[in-house]
């Protein structure tokens, strides 16, 4: 079976599946001796990890080298975060996506944020049809932000909007929906229950723990930039104390014992 077939049946239950987004080689190594069942990339750590803001800043180049250095070093699945398509022009979502595959990833989010739902699926229909050029059973995640950016009024309507969205975005070829900041449970089950594609939502102060979603039919959690903040803000706490005061002693606990790094790539 290919990878890209074994990341199509990690959504389909009856566990949820939990990513741990990773944003180089090294977090993807990690996580993967975690017993991570696949790696997820999120796109605003890897354009911090690169010095590039989020939202299509990151040279699609960058895109694919860390594309290629997370697959090289793990034999798990691989989801890249592919924003918008790092283009409005459907030829050059194409040439994109192909680099992509090309790279390794059997998965991709792909999101419409505020432009119209009807370009998103212009774009998963060229995703799509690269794919199956390629020969890879491409996992197409369709991310609706309706709730993470407010595109409808609170409650029912951002439900009806999110499920609306959902199907366009399923008639033109996509695999899942991601409906980011969804917390209340009875929007994520009604969502879930009506959208007809495995729902992924994201970690967020009061989601459910991951045994709750999954009854209320998630079938996907991503950790988003959390992985990375608690990366990061361990670098700053220990970085801080370790200028201000040089002690080597406290730099050598903040480290702990995560074992022999360099192992994880011989």
């Amino acid at each position: 079976m290919s990878t890209a077939d074994i990341f199509h049946d990690l959504h389909a239950g009856p566990d949820i599946l939990i990513l741990a987004n990773a944003w180089d080689a090294g977090s993807a190594r990690v996580i993967e001796t975690l017993g991570a069942r696949a790696i997820a990339t999120s796109s605003a750590a890897v354009c911090w990890a690169h010095g590039y803001a989020d939202g299509h800043h990151l040279p699609v180049e960058f895109l694919t080298v860390s594309v290629r250095e997370i697959t090289r070093v793990v034999s798990i699945p691989v989801s890249c975060d592919f924003e918008g398509g790092y283009s409005d022009d459907l030829p050059t979502v194409a040439e994109n996506i192909a680099k992509v595959i090309d790279a390794g990833a059997v998965g991709i989010n792909i999101e419409d944020g505020r432009d119209s739902p009807e370009l998103l699926a212009a774009k998963i229909g060229v995703v799509r049809e690269a794919a199956t050029k390629a020969g890879v059973n491409l996992f197409i995640n369709a991310r609706t932000d309706v709730f993470l950016k407010g595109l409808a009024e609170p409650g029912e309507a951002s439900v009806a909007e999110a499920l609306r969205r959902g199907a366009l975005y399923r008639d033109a070829g996509a695999d899942g929906l991601f409906v980011p900041w969804v917390v209340e449970p009875d929007h994520i089950r009604t969502i879930a229950t009506a959208c007809g594609l495995p729902l992924n939502v994201i970690a967020k102060p009061g989601l459910a723990p991951a045994a709750e979603l999954a009854q209320l039919g998630v079938r996907r959690l991503s950790g988003g930039t959390g992985p990375a903040r608690a990366a990061l803000y361990a670098l700053k706490t220990a970085a801080t104390a370790f200028l201000a005061t040089g002690d080597s002693d406290a730099l050598s606990a903040a480290g702990g014992d995560g074992g022999d790094y360099n192992k994880l790539f011989l």
